[in-house]
């Protein structure tokens, strides 16, 4: 056991709002942090690594796991399971380890009120404005007009549920949203319930205490 233990932080937030680019900056700033590496019951894909991209496995196991409470958090999505598997995050987090993960606000609940519930940290990233979500899905490049048509329309659904986050930040300019994510890590870092070692040490105090009487 590390004398801290590590955190299953959660980041989400509507597309275009800087979660991903949040989230290589906070690996970049601390190279520790794992990123929860999801399991799927949809095929591979060209070029995809098992253990890598995806753990992937069949519908019988993933539902065997997901009975058995090993799973996180999981989804039913176009026809495939989606899931977070818990081993690889209870050994990250028992050797002092944060673990990213980039999801939405439904597995945030369910992790939430998961055995590994008590050593969560949940954000959530607004845009400034709508319309600069908008404006920012549009500069990227990277999706038609339709596919942003829809990525605003599932935008609001998201935004709809930022009460249910321990950390809500507005992500208006991405360096101080970098800074204030860095003070919310580092300070629940310290929480009580990720420094497995403090009952032991206030024992000691207590056992000096007692012998200096």
């Amino acid at each position: 056991m590390s004398n801290r233990r590590g955190l299953l932080i959660i980041l989400s937030s509507p597309s275009g709002a800087g979660k991903s680019t949040l989230s290589r900056r906070l690996r970049d700033w601390d190279p520790t942090i794992a990123f929860s590496v999801s399991a799927t019951t949809r095929a591979p894909r060209p070029g995809e690594v098992d253990g890598q991209d995806y753990h992937f496995m069949s519908q019988p196991q993933f539902k065997q796991d997901v009975a058995a409470g090993d799973m996180l958090e999981h989804a039913h999505v176009f026809g495939n399971f989606y899931g977070s598997p818990r081993g690889p995050v209870q050994a990250a987090i028992d050797a002092g380890r944060d673990v990213l993960f980039d999801i939405d606000w439904q597995g945030a609940q369910q992790i939430r009120n998961s055995a590994l519930g008590a050593h969560t940290l949940s954000i959530f990233l607004l845009p400034p404005s709508i319309r600069e979500l908008h404006r920012r899905l549009e500069t990227r490049g990277q999706d038609a007009p339709d596919v942003i048509a829809k990525r605003m329309e599932k935008s609001w659904d998201e935004i709809s549920h930022w009460d249910g986050y321990d950390f809500v930040l507005v992500n208006e300019d991405l360096d101080a949203t970098e800074a204030r994510l860095k003070t919310i890590i580092e300070a629940t870092r310290l929480r009580r319930s990720q420094q497995p070692g403090l009952t032991a040490h206030v024992r000691a105090l207590q056992t000096e205490f007692e012998e200096m009487q």
